[in-house]
């Protein structure tokens, strides 16, 4: 009882002299490696930055045991005090904000919050990548090391972004996504990448010139690697699933936001999912890991597992028959460090059993440690590095708060605007506001969140913008299983007008749950419908939700004159949705993913096939493939103002690849013969002779700025799926900012093998000859593509 009492009150005590001595300039720093004050370090060669960090990672690993070798493959790395390296959390979370989830960060500190942007998928629908890398860089990276300089942070290693596809309506993270198109993932995976690691490109290196001395402001991480996105669906769980994916939709679809968040990117962590594909665990797979991803990428960094990822492969796959096959099965395949500690309790044992070597463990430590040096962890004090002025100071910050305002303004989408009920008069006398959403700030945040610096909610935010602003929760929660619609249609009858904000939140879409419908939940579309007819005018309709939804009533009715689209709209996210309500900002978001009707949850969550099936009444997914009917398409997005678009003359109407190369391949089908080329055939050297630019001419013809995204396409000249092409694809965006009746002119430059190419029946990206269509909007411009 004694020492209970003693303990309680030491850690008060600890507590309130934390509370009353905290961190300032002259405290100390986080822990580090290679301390100029402790002579011991000075005969480490590892300590030496005068040496390459291939040499000094060599001469670190040299100088462990095996056991403490083992002790560093897991994601809670011990200390090991006999050579000055401290103890360190290889997981942190940051995907759209500093986060709390993971283990390396607390906000138990001086710093208590950090700025909140939008969930991912509201940043997707900018299709802005210099406002991504900015959020990223300037912001989140920037806030992730002045929390390590405060000694909050345990691990510089941020398992972000994620990239998969939003193949899926029902996949209960994918707001955590860029979306459902390749291009748009692969774009956003780029900026955010190069943003919080503090644009190093080329591994340190532009033109020669070294940036930041070649440190990491953070570490990013792609993740899910590959094709996952399934977490717990009618029985079948991310951890048992296995995903039969074609080569052809890996090469096209699955794989690209990768190749191109490690070759353009530059990440320099993956993490590797759950799921198997075609019978191998994604962690177990040296296909995967080491031959695609180091050999033909060019991956130079580290490869995390999941959380149990590598348990799973015995437990749940019974892919592996004893757990050293399992770490055997991982640290072939080029995995190098495991979130859990199944390698902490198995991997001597297998070295025991002769299934693994000590040099698969120093393979893996040698991709560990450089990683920790490259993040100037080994440097000696950080605070005294590139990134070590970095303070408290700045997060938090105006600038950062005004990121996120930007970020949550131009990513939500109009998507009804009948009569042009918005935006509303300057001067509304009474705004009634409706909805369980409405007076939650916690729900615009989404998932991964992390304390924000501040948020108001949606209700709060309105009431500045009417003389008298109603509330009313109209339903229980978000689940909506009780509605009280007559008190609700009382406060609506009393307003000039109504705002509903309805949706989902994250007992509907998470982690480790996928929803079963695509409709919204329980009596929400009754107390909508009910509310609407009762008002004295048409009604807005705010969904905040990440995942689409069948509001087909809504758009059919009359009564129901706006629908917007919030996602999660993050801290600043109330703000911005009253701005756009009343004109202070014209709306420009458009969707990253297709909005598909309520009965396509007849389609199997766990077929992973793109392309359409005739035969078996598949309808395939995504814009690209999806041949079905759709509440709203995949880039649709409305605006307060009116703009046209023209294709300028100065874009080549012919590109010749008969002059490249001689030798062409005939692809058959049923009515046609279509000659190809494949891009390896044709040569990094020739394709980029082969790049050619097309320019857009844009103009606001409204009375209103705006800001809005120009998304130019690809399609071929006939749409048919023959050879699975796509019935179109995204080649290119570009966000634009013009007054009203100004005009811009776009540059897009594009690469036919990669823009006009598309993936055969054996994942080999071709180049098919025939005519191809740029298409902005209603504008289209032919190209003939000549063998």
């Amino acid at each position: 009882m004694e020492l209970h009492f003693h303990g309680v009150s030491t850690l008060l005590t600890i507590s309130l002299l934390l509370l009353l001595h905290r961190r300032s300039d002259s405290s100390p720093p986080p822990p580090f490696s290679c301390d100029a004050a402790n002579p011991q370090t000075r005969t480490f060669r590892f300590c030496e930055t005068t040496l390459s960090i291939h040499q000094r990672v060599q001469d670190l690993v040299s100088r462990l045991t095996l056991d403490e070798k083992i002790s560093q493959l897991v994601s809670s790395a011990p200390a090991v005090p006999r050579l000055g390296v401290p103890a360190y959390e290889w997981w942190s979370e940051a995907l759209h904000g500093v986060s709390g989830y993971g283990r390396g960060v607390s906000f138990n500190g001086r710093i208590s919050g950090a700025t909140s942007f939008p969930q991912v998928i509201l940043s997707a629908s900018t299709f802005d990548s210099r406002l991504c890398t900015a959020l990223a860089r300037y912001a989140i990276g920037k806030e992730a090391r002045a929390m390590y300089n405060e000694g909050q942070v345990k691990g510089m290693t941020f398992w972000a972004p994620n990239v998969n596809i939003f193949r899926d309506p029902r996949w209960g993270r994918g707001h955590e996504t860029p979306g459902e198109d390749p291009l748009v993932a692969g774009k956003y995976a780029v900026a955010f990448v190069r943003g919080i690691q503090g644009d190093i490109y080329n591994y340190g290196k532009v033109e020669g010139r070294q940036i930041n001395n070649g440190h990491l402001q953070a570490s990013a991480c792609c993740k899910h690697f590959t094709a996952y996105d399934l977490d717990s669906w009618k029985g079948v769980s991310r951890f048992g699933f296995d995903a039969k994916v074609t080569k052809q939709d890996l090469a096209d679809t699955y794989q690209p936001p990768f190749k191109s968040c490690i070759q353009e990117g530059r990440a320099s962590g993956i993490m590797c999912a759950y799921n198997r594909v075609n019978g191998v665990p994604n962690c177990a797979d040296y296909d995967l890991l080491t031959k695609t991803a180091r050999g033909e990428w060019g991956f130079h960094g580290y490869i995390t597992s999941d959380c149990d990822a590598v348990s799973i492969i015995r437990d749940n796959h019974k892919y592996a028959r004893l757990p050293e096959d399992a770490v055997a099965d991982v640290l072939k395949a080029g995995m190098d460090v495991n979130c859990g500690t199944y390698l902490k309790n198995y991997t001597k044992s297998a070295i025991q059993q002769k299934k693994v070597r000590e040099s698969d463990i120093d393979r893996a430590l040698h991709n560990l440690f450089s990683v920790r040096m490259r993040l100037g962890l080994f440097n000696g004090n950080p605070n005294k590095n590139i990134f070590g002025q970095i303070g408290p100071n700045q997060v938090c910050t105006q600038q950062h708060q005004q990121l996120a305002l930007e970020s949550a303004r131009n990513g939500i989408v109009l998507l009804k605007n009948s009569a042009n009920l918005l935006p509303f008069p300057k001067k509304t006398a009474t705004l009634a506001v409706i909805g369980p959403n409405a007076n939650n700030a916690h729900a615009l945040l989404g998932n991964y969140e992390g304390p924000p610096c501040k948020s108001v909610e949606i209700f709060k935010a309105l009431q500045g913008y009417a003389s008298n602003v109603l509330y009313h929760n109209g339903c229980n929660d978000m689940g909506c299983t009780f509605a009280d619609i007559g008190s609700a249609v009382g406060t609506a009858k009393k307003a000039d007008y109504v705002v509903l904000v309805m949706g989902l939140d994250q007992s509907q879409e998470r982690e480790d749950h996928d929803r079963v419908d695509l409709v919204l939940p329980g009596q929400q579309e009754g107390l909508i419908r009910a509310v609407a007819a009762a008002s004295k005018k048409p009604v807005v309709l705010v969904l905040v939700c990440g995942g689409p939804v069948d509001v087909s009533f809504a758009k059919g009715d009359p009564k129901i004159g706006s629908i917007l689209w919030a996602g999660y709209p993050g801290e600043a996210g109330g703000v911005a949705l009253s701005e756009i309500l009343f004109g202070e900002h014209n709306p420009g978001g458009k969707l990253p993913v297709t909005w598909y009707p309520k009965d396509f949850i007849r389609v199997p969550m766990t077929d992973m096939r793109m392309r359409p099936d005739p035969s078996s009444r598949y309808p395939g997914r995504t814009y690209r493939f999806y041949n079905g009917p759709k509440v709203f398409e995949f880039g649709y997005g409305l605006s307060y103002t009116k703009y046209s678009y023209e294709f300028m003359p100065s874009t080549p109407n012919t590109i010749h690849l008969n002059q490249l190369t001689p030798n062409s391949h005939q692809a058959t089908d049923e009515t046609s013969i279509i000659r190809s080329l494949s891009v390896s055939e044709i040569g990094t050297h020739n394709c980029e002779k082969l790049k050619f630019s097309t320019h857009v001419g844009v103009e606001n013809t409204g009375n209103m700025t705006g800001k809005h995204p120009v998304l130019l396409f690809v399609r071929h000249e006939t749409t048919s799926n023959i050879n699975g092409r796509p019935s179109k694809e995204l080649v290119g965006f570009e966000s634009v900012s013009l007054d009203a009746r100004e005009r811009a002119e776009i540059e897009f430059v594009l690469d036919p093998c990669e823009n006009l190419s598309t993936a055969n029946e054996d994942g080999v990206m071709v180049i098919e000859e025939g005519y191809r269509y740029l298409v902005v909007e209603d504008k289209e411009y032919a190209i003939n593509v000549v063998l």
